[in-house]
């Protein structure tokens, strides 16, 4: 779910329309319901306040006067690239713990009976 602060695109008809960042939620009348303040990354700037459900705020398609809309969530290039780096140095860490292989367990029952 997209949360305050986090750059989302907004789809218009199924195509890339713009970028806004979110600077507020709030909880509206309507339980369930979410006042979502979007700084529109235009010029000059513009701030919207859209009434949204959870369902939407986590990428469900919508209506407003009858076009077609969609936030997605955007994830910066430098952040995927942290993950990636986060993953590999995981991987090779469980790589190596393989290759060592697994502690000898030695039975003292066993070692007793010879």
């Amino acid at each position: 779910m997209a949360t305050t602060n986090e750059i989302v695109l907004i789809h218009v008809d199924n195509k890339p329309g713009f970028y806004a960042r979110i600077e507020e939620i709030s909880p509206d009348v309507r339980p369930g319901w979410w006042q979502v303040k979007l700084l529109v990354l235009t010029f000059p700037l513009q701030v919207f306040t859209w009434i949204l459900d959870e369902f939407q705020l986590e990428g469900a398609s919508f209506t407003m006067g009858g076009t077609p809309l969609r936030l997605e969530e955007i994830v910066s290039p430098v952040e995927l690239e942290r993950i990636k780096k986060e993953n590999e140095e995981q991987e090779r860490q469980v790589k190596m713990r393989r290759e060592r292989g697994a502690p000898k367990v030695i039975s003292l029952n066993d070692r007793r009976k010879k």
